[in-house]
């Protein structure tokens, strides 16, 4: 069965969290035990979110720079892991994704932030997406 795009999306979010706590090349293992710990994904679903994760991870400097010039007075590293995952991901469908209009970008975002992270969490992604918007 095919899965959602909200469900894809989390597991692109999920895989993008990883990278916090793994050098870029220790990720390859880390989607490759990912994949075998999640035995429902299938092929095709595979190909789509590695497909999306690359091309999150070959701009991710790029990313970082505008979260970086949005977020005035702060570092990145004073974000958490999950939010800056989030909104990674978010500014690659905003910018790369055309198949994402940007306000289901940011949506997406919000309630992903609504699952994974604090209560002020989906009020600061949404603003610092609406700013990108």
């Amino acid at each position: 069965m095919k899965m959602s795009r909200r469900k894809l999306r989390e597991n692109i979010f999920r895989l993008l969290f990883r990278i916090e706590f793994n050098t870029r090349e220790e990720l390859d293992e880390q989607v490759t035990l990912f994949f075998q710990s999640q035995p429902e994904i299938d092929a095709e679903d595979s190909e789509y979110i590695n497909r999306k994760l690359c091309a999150i991870l070959n701009h991710l400097p790029d990313y970082d720079e505008k979260i970086r010039q949005i977020c005035e007075g702060w570092r990145l590293s004073r974000l958490g892991k999950t939010e800056l995952a989030i909104l990674r991901l978010a500014v690659y469908e905003i910018e790369e994704d055309d198949d994402i209009p940007t306000g289901v970008a940011i949506n997406e975002a919000v309630e992903l932030a609504k699952i994974y992270c604090s209560e002020e969490a989906p009020r600061f992604i949404n603003g610092v997406l609406a700013k990108l918007a």
